[in-house]
């Protein structure tokens, strides 16, 4: 296995600063890593160093791309040679909710997926919700405005901000059943090769679940008690571009060793 980062944008040969520890605890334990400039591949070119060998599986540690640039990353490692962990319909299906909300509806809010250009109202009709929580198929809007609508009639000027904030609305709409979440609980798992790890060494019996569900070597599951007690999934990401959160460096790249 080899890890794959980004170096920083102003010098190809150093770590982008957001992943250097994870560098430094990769080079602690003997886990072979490469840098490539984002900003080449963006324009066409993909040049790592240390090279990538042929046979090597590469895994991925970096920016969120689109589904569509993680493909042409796949290809790009392929190219030279080297297998990529995670294929691109894999990336997909844990990167946007749409993708894996059919497998795990019992434990995540109910949700309607529409177009951004939908009719919201209509969408949600008949729908006896408490309140609608409104993102696209990535991200929520993370000002102080926050992603809650109150109504149905309010759905619309939350997307509008979130195109505002973001530049886009990714894939489309989604409209959640508003919960309440103790939001101070949330905590991040990951799941490796089939098996779901918590950074202090548990993993409760909702993410075990999930885990299975998955069709996926390498991804994040965010989980946050209810207001009654419950703990619910509100999130699934690939592991390849999921923030640590409070995940330690060693821990993660231990993981990561495994095999």
């Amino acid at each position: 296995m080899r890890l794959l980062f980004p170096c920083d944008p102003f010098n190809k040969s150093a770590v982008d600063e957001n992943y250097i520890d994870e560098w430094h605890a990769a080079a602690a334990i003997g886990v072979a890593c490469s840098l490539f400039s984002f900003e080449d591949f963006e324009d066409g070119v993909f040049r790592p160093r240390p090279a990538l060998a042929a046979g090597e599986t590469i895994v991925y540690r970096g920016w969120m791309l689109r589904p569509g640039r993680y493909a042409a990353l796949v290809d790009a490692c392929a190219a030279q040679g080297a297998k990529s962990l995670t294929s691109a319909a894999q990336y997909r299906h844990c990167h946007y909710l749409p993708e894996w909300y059919a497998v795990c509806a019992g434990a995540t809010p109910e949700t309607v997926f529409t177009a951004r250009d939908a009719d919201f109202v209509a969408a949600v009709a008949g729908k006896d919700w408490p309140a609608y929580f409104v993102k696209d198929y990535v991200k929520s809007l993370s000002s102080t405005r926050g992603s809650v609508a109150d109504t149905p009639q309010d759905i619309a000027s939350v997307v509008d901000l979130i195109e505002q904030y973001r530049g886009e609305i990714e894939g489309g709409v989604c409209i959640r059943r508003y919960e309440q979440l103790l939001h101070d609980t949330e905590e991040r798992y990951f799941v490796w090769h089939g098996r779901a790890h918590g950074r202090d060494g548990s993993v409760p019996a909702l993410v075990a679940a999930v885990a299975a569900r998955i069709d996926s070597p390498f991804f994040s599951i965010d989980v946050v008690s209810s207001a009654t007690g419950q703990l619910r999934l509100i999130e699934l990401g690939d592991g390849q571009v999921s923030d640590r959160k409070h995940w330690p460096a060693a821990r993660f790249l231990a993981m990561l060793a495994q095999d």
